[in-house]
């Protein structure tokens, strides 16, 4: 890493020193951001809940980049004192250099050295990306070449080792992407179209013996889109070549399968209207920078900690702002997972989402004075069908699979939702919302035994505006469900007391469990409430917020992929701010 440091800060001196000292003084930028997220767990007796052996943790991000016309260095330092909140990366541990990187930057021309991000098409094939509260850093070390040779082409060319924690991975990855507007290059008037084509290997050595398929792993992806007035649509189609599956934490060399993606997005738009559907099929799309996991213990793994992931594979399903609704949410199955004893077998996911929105006018029968706005979505999700076997015509252990281009199995996973907004005065506005869901806790997490949780969710918000700038949002929902937990009850109020000051309180109760038939974790229990109160102040671009309360047991997703979070309590602070 020091190498990299001292070739890019000696080449950015020569620049500078080519320069006259006003010139640079006045062209030299220095820009950055920090942002802290600290908690400190507290005991918890009504939940069993004692110290953490290390209570009081933050996790800490400095953003340092320093400009000169085309060229820019930077560096991400973070700190994770005295550890890394629960359940982030233990590799995230004590201070260190995340991410360093020098570019240059032409109209044509983009060169990076050091460490990167990059998403090739809608991430099947390549995604690296940084998300805090995910705990996801992926970004690339190695180089990247952009290069636009005309305005509707741009090519990339990169190679590079994944961050792994402060380290990177053993596996190396090189990829090249092709972007063309079509329809400019040639002139097209009437209608837009682009194409995009993209091939990512990872090189990853087998063990010694190790001959019926190879270390490289590789995707190519095609994409297509179109556009005329109102209408729009993209497909994109992935091939992975031939990889080892993972069978619970480890690999098996004997059971070896490619992959493949199919994703279609189109949809129609206009003035009060919109609609939008998203048809995805996935079959053993993971794909990992290293094959092997690392194990932390029997139950715990680098997967745990989504460390390694080469592309990105969202949930698409809609993002509820019902907290209630968020309890039970869906992981995309980009996994192949056939499980012996629990008779489990995943082979992939099919399904899709559609979104509807419509607003009726004002002064119609429905849109009153100010107009109204449905929205409608429904998202389902099920297994791949296919046949499968667990061991060959000799009788000997060979789990293998074929999968029906079509064909669907179990349901994972359905979310319908319909949502109305509206204005009631120049002073107060509110929405409400129904949501159905379905949810196969055993397909999905592929746990042992069988939880299929059916809930339905009613959500009310409504938000009146104070004089002098102020506001307060109350809101209130409710959950029944026939399984799990059942029923839960929540709500929130947020006061707003001017653009500095704002305050909130959240509160989450779980009732109608039958403590008979169910078992529960000791520090997770039933009839309890989860509640949640802070403030936060801002001013320019920074801001403080304080919060105490209890963190329910569960997944915390953002952008459709999620990290399992454990059950706490205690009082968090979260500062940020740009500069």
């Amino acid at each position: 890493m020091k190498k990299y440091l001292i070739l890019t800060t000696f080449l950015f001196g020569i620049a500078l020193h080519a320069q006259d000292k006003d010139t640079i003084k006045s062209k030299l930028k220095l820009s950055g951001s920090y942002e802290g997220n600290g908690q400190w767990y507290t005991n918890d007796v009504n939940r069993g809940i004692q110290h953490n052996s290390i209570p009081l943790r933050s996790n800490n991000y400095l953003l340092l980049n320093l400009n000169y016309g085309k060229f820019t260095i930077g560096t991400q330092v973070e700190s994770y004192t005295n550890e890394a909140l629960l359940n982030y990366n233990p590799k995230f541990s004590k201070t260190n250099f995340g991410t360093y990187y020098a570019r240059y930057k032409s109209t044509k021309l983009e060169i990076n050295i050091g460490h990167f991000y990059e998403q090739f098409g809608s991430g099947l094939a390549l995604r690296s990306w940084e998300d805090r509260s995910l705990g996801i850093n992926n970004a690339l070390r190695g180089g990247r070449i952009i290069y636009k040779p005309f305005e509707s082409i741009t090519l990339t060319a990169l190679y590079g080792k994944q961050r792994s924690g402060f380290e990177v991975t053993k596996g190396t990855t090189i990829g090249f992407n092709a972007e063309m507007n079509v329809a400019q290059l040639f002139d097209f008037t009437s209608f837009e179209l682009n194409y995009g084509f993209s091939y990512v290997n990872r090189n990853d050595k087998l063990p010694a013996g190790i001959t019926n398929f190879s270390e490289n792993t590789a995707v190519v992806s095609n994409r297509i889109g179109f556009e005329k007035n109102n209408f729009y649509v993209n497909v994109e189609h992935d091939l992975k070549s031939k990889d080892a599956i993972l069978q619970g934490n480890n690999l098996n060399y004997n059971f070896v399968k490619p992959g493949n993606a199919f994703l279609v997005n189109l949809g129609y738009s206009q003035k009060g209207f919109g609609l939008d559907a998203n048809l995805r099929r996935i079959e053993n799309m993971f794909f990992l920078s290293e094959r092997q996991l690392e194990v932390y213990s029997p139950e715990n793994t680098s997967l745990n900690y989504n460390d390694k992931l080469m592309n990105y594979i969202p949930s698409l399903t809609k993002q509820h702002h019902s907290n209630l609704a968020n309890i039970y949410v869906y992981q995309a199955q980009g996994k192949t997972a056939m499980q012996y004893d629990e008779q489990i077998q995943k082979f992939g996911e099919i399904g899709g989402q559609i979104d509807l929105f419509y607003e009726f006018k004002k002064g119609s029968p429905l849109g009153g004075k100010y107009g109204t706005k449905l929205a409608v979505n429904a998202s389902s999700w099920y297994n791949l069908k296919g046949t499968y076997a667990y061991y060959n015509s000799n009788g000997e252990y060979a789990p293998n699979y074929n999968t029906n281009i079509l064909g669907s199995s179990q349901k994972y996973f359905s979310d319908y939702s319909i949502e109305i907004t509206k204005k009631l005065s120049s002073k107060v506005k509110g929405n409400i919302t129904y949501i159905n869901q379905y949810y196969n806790d055993q397909y999905i997490r592929g746990i042992f035994q069988k939880s299929l949780v059916k809930s339905n969710i009613l959500f009310a918000e409504a938000t009146v505006v104070l004089p002098r700038a102020k506001s307060f949002t109350i809101a209130a929902e409710h959950m029944w469900a026939d399984a799990d937990r059942k029923n839960w009850l929540g709500g929130s109020l947020e006061y707003n007391h001017n653009e500095k000051w704002s305050f909130f309180a959240t509160d989450m109760f779980n009732y109608g469990f039958d403590s008979n038939t169910h078992t529960i974790s000791e520090i997770d229990l039933f009839d309890i409430h989860f509640y949640n109160f802070g403030t936060a102040y801002k001013k320019g671009s920074t801001r403080i917020a304080l919060n105490y309360g209890r963190q329910r047991g569960g997944l915390v997703c953002a952008g459709g992929v999620c990290r399992f979070v454990p059950p706490s309590t205690g009082l968090g602070i979260q500062i940020s701010t740009t500069f």
